[in-house]
C-alpha cells in the first residue's frame, strides 16, 4: 500500500521504496531529520513505485532491489526511461543481491548499501541533487568486480570509442575506471580536485554517459580497466 504526503515544492523530494516498512520507516527518520530533504511519499512495489513517481515527481528515489510486482531493476529501467530527471538509488547488499547489478545497465545514479550510515544516506541524497556521484568509489570496486562476469565486452576498439577524449581526459577516465575519487585522482596527476571535477564531467558528456557508475562500467566495456578487477589497465 502506497503511503504518500501532499506534494511539496521545497527541498529535496525523495521517494522510499522498500517492501520492508521498518527499513522505511528508518529511512524517513534519517532523511526527515534534515531542514532541506523532504520525503514525499512511500512504495512496497515496483508497480507502486512508478506510479508515486508520476504522481510526485521525486527529485530522488531510494529504490530497493528484491520486491513484489516488480523487482528494483526494471522499475529503475522504467523510472531512467520515462522520468530522466529523477534519479534513482538503488539500496543493496551486494554480498547477496548479485541480480542487483543489472540496475548499473538500467541507468542508477549510484548504490548505497543497507548498512550506510546516516550521515553518508544524507550527503548521497544531496550529491544526487547536485548531480554528483553517490557511489564510494570502493563500493563500485566491489559491485564491479562481482558484476563483471555478468557484463558482455561490445566488439569494439577502445581507439575508437575513445576518440572524443583528449590525452588528460584518457588518463582521468582509466582511474574513473578503477574506482578512485576526484581526490585520489587529482593526488595522482597532480591537479586540482575542481579540475578533475571538470574532466570529469566532460568525460561523461562526450561519451554520453549519465554519471560515473556508467563510466566504471564503460571503462570495463572497453578494456581500459582489466578483467581482474580495477586496479590495473587492460594490456
Amino acid at each position: 500500500m502506497m503511503i504518500e504526503e501532499a506534494p511539496v515544492t521545497e527541498g529535496i523530494r525523495v521517494l522510499l521504496v522498500d517492501d520492508q516498512e521498518l527499513v522505511r520507516y528508518g529511512l524517513r527518520l534519517v532523511l526527515e531529520a534534515q531542514p532541506d530533504i523532504v520525503v514525499v511519499g512511500e512504495a512496497a512495489t515496483g508497480v507502486e513505485a512508478l506510479q508515486s513517481v508520476r504522481r510526485l515527481q521525486p527529485d530522488t528515489v531510494l529504490m530497493d532491489v528484491r520486491m513484489p510486482d516488480l523487482d528494483g531493476i526494471e522499475a529503475t529501467k522504467q523510472i531512467s526511461l520515462r522520468h530522466p530527471d529523477t534519479r534513482v538509488l538503488v539500496l543493496t547488499t551486494y554480498d547477496r543481491d548479485e541480480f542487483a547489478f543489472g540496475a548499473l545497465k538500467a541507468g542508477a545514479a549510484g548504490f548505497l548499501l543497507k548498512n550506510t550510515r546516516p550521515e553518508e544516506l544524507v550527503a548521497a541524497v544531496r550529491a544526487v541533487r547536485a548531480g554528483d556521484s553517490v557511489v564510494s568509489p570502493r563500493v563500485t570496486a566491489k559491485l564491479i568486480e562481482v558484476a563483471v562476469p555478468h557484463l558482455e565486452r561490445p566488439d569494439v576498439r577502445p581507439d575508437d570509442e575513445l576518440s572524443a577524449l583528449s590525452d588528460r581526459e584518457r588518463e582521468v577516465f582509466v582511474l574513473v575506471g578503477r574506482g578512485l575519487t576526484n581526490g585520489e585522482i587529482a593526488q595522482t596527476l597532480h591537479l586540482s580536485e575542481s579540475t578533475v571535477k571538470a574532466h570529469v564531467g566532460r568525460i561523461l558528456a562526450k561519451l554520453q554517459l549519465p554519471n560515473r557508475v556508467q563510466a566504471v562500467i564503460a571503462a570495463y566495456e572497453l578494456g581500459v580497466v582489466g578483467a581482474g578487477g580495477l586496479g590495473s589497465s587492460a594490456p
